[in-house]
């Protein structure tokens, strides 16, 4: 699985990557790869993710991200209280959430 962050200056999103990266391997998830990048990279880049998460502080972004995407690809907000404390086992299911509401919609 492929996931792209896309967030502000990087800093805490590095910290959750590390625990998206750990819980990825205590639950059996093989070649889990995970990088940050800013909003400007967006649009380059997201057609060689499988998903992609947004910070909650640039959710203001939000139109403008989901504007790049075609419709049905998989891109949500992470929940502030996860995206805080790092709760990567509650982002994982976010991540599975989107990944199924893709599959429904081919």
């Amino acid at each position: 699985m492929r996931l792209l962050l896309i967030c502000a200056g990087g800093m805490s999103t590095s910290m959750l990557i590390r625990k998206l990266e750990k819980h990825a391997e205590e639950i059996g998830i093989e070649n889990f790869v995970c990088e940050a990048h800013g909003v400007t990279s967006f649009e380059e880049m997201y057609k060689d993710w499988d998903v992609t998460l947004y910070a909650p502080q640039i959710a203001n972004k939000a139109d403008y991200l989901k504007s790049i995407a075609p419709v049905g690809y998989p891109i949500g907000k992470i929940e502030p209280a996860d995206y805080a404390i790092g709760n990567a086992q509650k982002i994982f299911k976010q991540i599975d959430t989107l990944l199924n509401k893709e599959k429904e919609n081919e």
